[in-house]
């Protein structure tokens, strides 16, 4: 028998200043049986990071041929193409092909092995952004784990402040490309 998903949900307030994005998000998050806590969250903190009335989570982990988030036109085309975790170079050539914009959320601390061996592979793309989170800020947004989530979030000056009624994570991403 297969294990199901666990079902998170997240009501996220988003102030994104640096954007004037002003919304409310009612999201329902699966945690795919091989997923990780840790990354459900990086998936999180990039959509609101990224916030968008046609932003959506797609199939993730259960589809080879779909980001983790996706934005589409009205037309079907992939305006934006997101990926967490440590692509390998030709998911993200497919990506820079498919897509307008692509970026990758990196995060776990053992991605700089990663980078230093994909990022020269990676300078031929003029429309791709990796963006790394240290693992003292994922290990922050794990405080605010819930299955149930209330969170507002702050986005200023390229940081990141997510918060509940009990804790606050403040998150500075290290932007590793951005063309």
């Amino acid at each position: 028998m297969a294990l199901k998903s666990t079902i998170y949900k997240a009501d996220c307030q988003i102030a994104n200043i640096d954007n004037g994005y002003y919304q409310p998000h009612n999201l329902t998050i699966a945690l795919h049986p091989s997923e990780t806590e840790e990354r459900m969250m990086v998936r999180l903190l990039a959509f609101v990071a990224n916030a968008h009335e046609y932003l959506q989570f797609s199939k993730g982990l259960s589809s080879d041929d779909e980001p983790d988030l996706w934005q589409k036109s009205l037309t079907d085309d992939i305006e934006l193409w997101i990926d967490v975790g440590m692509p390998d170079e030709k998911r993200i050539r497919k990506a820079c092909s498919r897509a307008d914009k692509v970026i990758i959320y990196s995060y776990g601390g053992r991605n700089s092995v990663w980078w230093k061996q994909i990022e020269p592979k990676l300078e031929r793309f003029n429309n791709l952004t990796v963006v790394n989170l240290p693992k003292s800020a994922t290990d922050q947004l794990g405080l605010l784990i819930k299955r149930v989530m209330q969170l507002q979030i702050s986005l200023q000056d390229g940081q990141i402040w997510v918060s509940d009624d009990q804790q606050t994570a403040h998150i500075v991403p290290e932007i590793w490309l951005n063309y």
